[in-house]
């Protein structure tokens, strides 16, 4: 769908926030070379400005050149604000060694208030924005009370009392501000923790699809807001807490906070950020964290080293040169992993596990597709056999082997994205594997068409065989039968002679003998294919195989619910429960069995249990068995025969199929 018109791209916005910051945090950079200070804890403020002004430049000019969302006008004001309250810092240190500098600039005091809007909304507002889903009544409640604390906060930062640069405020005005401003720290620690227990929460009870990246939102936004605890709890403690413990948990804190909002956006493709996320990401994180290491290792060398000297700058910077390759690797690989989804050897288990998901029932190529999907983080992958519809789609490789078309690829990215030239590659280096599977697949398809050929033409031929049996061969017999009565009752008339009593008994078997033939015809007529299968309609045939078998003296209890099949599987499947049953009644030694069939949600079970004599160990295979496990493989089902384990002293047959569901 198209963004509204408000939160359409800003280009212009975007690239004017990455020119006012980056030229700002250059120039502070340059006033600190230049001036050289003396170390003071409270430099580490600056610090924190600094690297909030770079790092938020760069992901707020990223995220407004895609998306003008909220969030991104946040983090262009927390970029904004840290690079000019650092450059104030480093005017200010210029001012310090050069006073012939002290010229009238905008700059002034704003080192002590231009931070306060972005970093105080990065932590009370932010966390409610991500990821973009409609608000409900109480989330806007907390948003509404994080931007009166930003306000607040604001109106503070801008009043300070005997301050040069800030505005007067007098009357009961000033009451206020002394009232409130004791109590705003506490309430920022308040809110960011609400705001982060909101993350968790929300991480709680979205879909799996929706959860990505929200774990690490709620840890970014809870060590921001524990970075101000100090700030807090430094009036109500009897002892102060030490100047560098806020501003060390800041510079910590913004070395993960930053990067926690651009998996977000990344792992649930919210604004369709591409490459250059992948580049931004890893310079924002390596940026933070040798930063936090060059003045966390400072720092606590010059407290170990007894006297001042340069040993802890060179021995930190020595560390970190040598670490920082090996670092910046290990940084890569994992945003590589975030951004684009798991390649090479990963993304070749993907397609493994999808094969093995075969056996559970998934067609093959799906299962394959799903995997090269998911792996590379794409909304579908399909695989489309030569011969099959196509498909419009944005990416499609062709799968050849040698100068035959076996079939094509076709990818789709995820909405508001486009396939990159990393997943491009990938698709095209895995197209031989794929293209042998598809030919394996186009391989089954047709011994499948094969298979289920033969399965219609014998079916066709028992029905042609009951055809001539009940209409040809059974009459024929009928026919003899009365000749037979007919010539037994000519000789009625010379019935005193002993010749004649012999031969009309003799007649009298004949009759009976042809009369019984006659009905084993009709009865094998029957049992070759019950017309009412050809409705694929299995519970009445099986009903009238129980009523059969009732005749000859064997039970037969049907258990099976109102299904139809497909044809061809209806008739295999009652194949399987006669021959099964004949079985029973003359093998077995029993006047019972049970014969049970059951949908579940993998597909149809039948089976046809006793607990009689069982399958001897020496017994071979018959006739009976060929054709029961012919009938299975006919209609891709399983078929397996064995004790039945029915707790009785003999062993007693099951014979079970499993008819997958596809196959109905």
């Amino acid at each position: 769908m198209d963004p509204r018109p408000s939160d359409r791209a800003r280009p212009v916005a975007a690239r004017a926030v990455l020119v006012v910051t980056g030229v700002l945090s250059a120039g502070s950079v340059a006033a600190w070379l230049a001036a050289a200070p003396p170390w003071h804890p409270w430099m580490l403020y600056s610090l924190v400005d600094l690297t909030v002004g770079a790092i938020y430049g760069v992901v707020a000019w990223l995220t407004l050149s895609r998306r003008a969302h909220l969030a991104a006008w946040i983090m262009a004001a927390a970029g904004i604000g840290g690079a000019v309250s650092a450059a104030a810092a480093a005017w200010d240190m210029v001012r310090y060694r050069w006073p012939e500098l002290d010229l009238s600039v905008p700059l002034a005091g704003a080192a002590y208030w231009a931070w306060v809007p972005g970093f105080y909304a990065l932590i009370v507002v932010m966390p409610w924005l991500l990821p973009v889903r409609p608000l409900r009544a109480a989330t806007r409640f907390t948003i509404g009370a994080g931007v009166l604390l930003v306000v607040l906060a604001q109106v503070c930062a801008v009043t300070v009392p005997g301050a040069p640069w800030a505005l007067p405020l007098g009357g009961p005005a000033a009451a206020v501000r002394a009232a409130v401003d004791p109590w705003l720290e506490p309430a920022l620690v308040i809110l960011g923790s609400v705001a982060a227990a909101g993350v968790l929460w929300r991480r709680h009870a979205a879909p799996p699809a929706r959860r990505h990246g929200l774990g690490w939102l709620a840890v970014g936004t809870l060590l921001l807001a524990a970075a101000f605890v100090p700030l807090a709890l430094d009036p109500l403690l009897p002892v102060r807490v030490p100047t560098p413990a806020a501003p060390l948990l800041m510079l910590g804190a913004q070395a993960f906070f930053p990067a926690s909002v651009l998996v977000v956006v990344l792992r649930q493709r919210l604004w369709g950020l591409d490459l250059v996320v992948r580049r931004t990401l890893v310079w924002a994180l390596m940026t933070a964290l040798v930063i936090a290491a060059y003045v966390g290792g400072v720092l606590i060398l010059r407290a170990v080293l007894p006297a001042p000297s340069a040993v802890p700058e060179v021995v930190v910077t020595a560390s970190l040169a040598a670490a920082f390759q090996p670092l910046r690797q290990w940084v890569q690989r994992r945003v590589d992993r975030l951004v684009h989804g798991d390649t090479g050897q990963p993304l070749i288990r993907r397609v493994a596990d999808g094969l093995r998901d075969t056996d559970r029932g998934t067609p093959m190529l799906d299962a394959v597709a799903d995997g090269i999907a998911a792996s590379l983080r794409l909304a579908e992958v399909r695989i489309v056999l030569r011969g099959e519809p196509t498909h419009l789609s944005p990416t499609s490789i062709a799968l050849v082997n040698g100068d035959r078309t076996v079939g094509t690829l076709h990818a789709w990215p995820r909405p508001g994205e486009k396939l990159d030239g990393r997943a491009s590659t990938a698709l095209t280096d895995l197209a031989p594997v794929v293209t042998a599977l598809a030919e394996l697949a186009a391989a089954q398809r047709d011994l499948e068409r094969s298979r289920q050929g033969l399965a219609r033409a014998r079916d066709e031929e028992r029905r042609k065989l009951r055809r001539d049996l009940h209409d040809g061969l059974g009459p024929a017999l009928a026919g003899v039968s009365l000749a037979l009565a007919a010539g037994r009752n000519m000789l009625h008339a010379h019935r005193h002679l002993p010749e004649i009593a012999a031969a009309d008994d003799l007649f009298d078997q004949l009759v009976a003998e042809v009369d019984r033939q006659a009905a084993g015809v009709r009865e094998i007529a029957r049992d070759l294919l019950p017309p009412v299968l050809d409705d694929g309609d299995l519970g009445p045939a099986l009903d009238r195989l129980r009523e059969r078998y009732a005749a000859a003296g064997l039970t037969v209890r049907v258990r099976a619910p109102h299904l139809r099949l497909r044809e061809e599987a209806a008739i295999a499947v009652y194949g399987i429960v006669a021959e099964a049953v004949r079985n029973v009644h003359r093998h077995a030694g029993v006047d019972h069995c049970c014969v049970d069939v059951r949908a579940v949600p993998e597909g149809l079970t039948v089976s046809v249990a006793d607990h009689g004599v069982g399958i001897g160990a020496g017994a071979g295979t018959g006739v009976g068995t060929r054709a029961m496990r012919e009938r299975a493989e006919a209609i891709g089902a399983g078929l397996t025969i064995g004790p039945a384990r029915t707790g009785h002293s003999r062993p007693g047959t099951r014979v079970r199929l499993f008819l997958p569901e596809a196959a109905r």
